[in-house]
């Protein structure tokens, strides 16, 4: 189960290839131009050594054709410190920041601070898949192909704004500078909020980008995370952001017990019945974003209020929220009776496609994975995310060594252990909604695949009802939704759109100039 969790709350990826040995040194339109300018305590790679850097980097310099222009930009890979109470270095966070280049002044140049989930999970998911310069060497729809690899990234965002991607500690290369350094510094809701905004002020400072406006974007975990650093560097490193973008968001600390949790996914099992073609004939007739409606507002106004009656409700109303909610989800009618109307997720990809011999993704429930027996209350293992380690971690091991010129022999760590973690405190809704209240700058993108089962888009939807529930930051708060699962940018007409939708937020929170942060 530990798996599990680190993948539940987690994620968020990507990259691809030339050839198994990376770019010729000759450019065309499909390779990355890498020239090394500045190597500054390079990490040795020997054999008595396998320790952390707790500061170390290398620049390297590039290009990249984003909508058919050319981008030069400046990388930079190392690792900066994080300083305990008494300003000694207790880890090395690794971080990769891309800099666009041929910008002379970085006073208006947005910058986005990148992270992934887990808690244990590297940043490599949305570096080198979504958002970054490079993108997987993977098929339309988000599915591996031989050789793994990388290639240039039309879609990135680096046109727009400058991004740092971070690997917290024991995740990519980051590591804690000692064993004898307790783990609650760091695994924790509020540890890793508390330490990471720390060591965002140092990044921030030595790279002289406090007058930019800043941008945090989170991905699974990611967005707890993010959600509470929003409000953590305004009260503690008195830092102020322009916006966040949360990608597949999990519940953020907001209570939806009850008949709120049980009901909420029905929108889910819908859409992926819809993707199999296991619905009625009448609603797979219709496009997916016009037979979804009928579903959200079914869930809202009939099926939390039956669900909360429990006992009480009628045998005769039971037998007919069951039948409508067997007509949305694709299973039975017997089965939704046999559950009491709530359905668990793993059932439900066990269940879906029994009779067909496969079960759904969890994560990306477009995938099917095939079981040692079709019998049980859930899948044997999690079909989409085998399918993603088949192309993320030759790539990114392959990337930062020979395109980034990185030398380590430390394991890159695409999850790591961060056990035991300390859920409580987790309040990271309210914190980005006191954010948002205190600072009239800050947006919010929410952007869900509406094939996620893990961090499902009706409860992103949900999050953002109850993250506002005044209704005052709506003018602020924006929700988009894909035809994939939890990384949507895996799928090529996805990447394409969220990049965009991301580049459009970034320039809508950008105020004019002279506008003035107040209400």
């Amino acid at each position: 189960m530990k798996f599990r969790f680190i993948f539940a709350t987690f994620l968020c990826m990507g990259i691809f290839a030339y050839a198994q040995q990376g770019p010729k040194k000759k450019q065309s339109k499909e390779t990355v131009t890498t020239t090394q300018v500045t190597v500054k305590d390079e990490p040795k790679s020997s054999a008595d050594e396998r320790n952390i850097k707790v500061e170390s980097s290398v620049v390297t310099n590039h290009s990249v054709n984003i909508d058919g222009k050319a981008v030069p930009y400046k990388a930079t890979t190392g690792t900066l410190p994080v300083w305990d109470e008494d300003g000694k270095p207790i880890a090395g966070l690794f971080y990769t920041y891309y800099e666009r280049s041929d910008v002379q002044n970085r006073d208006r140049r947005p910058l986005l601070i990148s992270f992934n989930g887990g808690p244990g999970s590297a940043s490599v998911w949305m570096h080198i898949a979504y958002t970054g310069p490079v993108v997987l060497n993977i098929d339309e729809e988000g599915y591996p192909v031989q050789p793994y690899g990388y290639k240039e990234n039309p879609y990135s965002i680096l046109d727009v704004a400058d991004i740092v991607y971070i690997d917290p500690v024991n995740t990519g290369y980051s590591r804690a500078v000692s064993k004898d350094i307790p783990t609650n510094k760091f695994f924790g809701v509020r540890a890793d909020i508390k330490y990471l905004a720390e060591w965002i002020n140092t990044f921030v400072t030595r790279n002289n980008r406090w007058a930019s406006p800043k941008f945090l974007i989170g991905e699974s975990y990611g967005t707890t995370r993010v959600s509470g650093l929003a409000l953590e560097l305004q009260n503690s490193q008195w830092m102020y952001l322009n916006g966040v973008v949360l990608v597949s968001p999990t519940e953020l600390g907001i209570e939806r017990s009850g008949s709120v949790d049980a009901a909420l996914r029905l929108p889910y099992f819908a859409a992926t019945a819809w993707y199999h073609k296991a619905l009625a004939a009448d609603l797979q007739g219709k496009d997916l974003t016009a037979m979804l409606p009928e579903v959200e507002s079914f869930t809202i106004n009939e099926l939390i209020p039956a669900i909360s009656q429990g006992g009480m409700l009628s045998e005769e109303k039971k037998k007919a929220i069951a039948g409508k909610v067997a007509r949305y989800s694709g299973l039975s009618e017997k089965v939704i009776l046999d559950y009491n109307l709530n359905v668990p997720t793993d059932f439900f990809w066990k269940e879906l496609l029994r009779d067909k011999g496969f079960t759904v993704g969890r994560l990306d429930s477009r995938y099917r994975g095939i079981d040692k027996m079709s019998a049980g209350e859930g899948p044997d293992y999690n079909a989409e995310l085998t399918s993603w380690l088949h192309s993320f971690t030759p790539a990114i091991n392959m990337y930062i060594r020979n395109e980034l010129n990185y030398k380590t022999d430390l394991k890159y760590n695409m999850f790591g252990s961060v056990y035991p973690w300390d859920k409580s405190g987790d309040q990271t809704g309210d914190n980005l909604r006191q954010a948002m209240a205190q600072n009239p700058y800050l947006h919010l993108l929410v952007q869900s695949g509406y094939y996620d089962g893990a961090c499902d888009y009706f409860n992103a939807k949900y999050s953002m009802w109850q993250l506002d529930a005044a209704g005052k930051l709506q003018d602020r708060m924006s929700w988009e939704g894909y035809r994939s699962g939890h990384m949507m940018y895996l799928r090529k007409e996805d990447l394409k759109m969220a990049n965009n939708h991301i580049r459009e937020f970034i320039k809508k929170a950008l105020p004019k100039a002279g506008e003035a942060a107040k209400f």
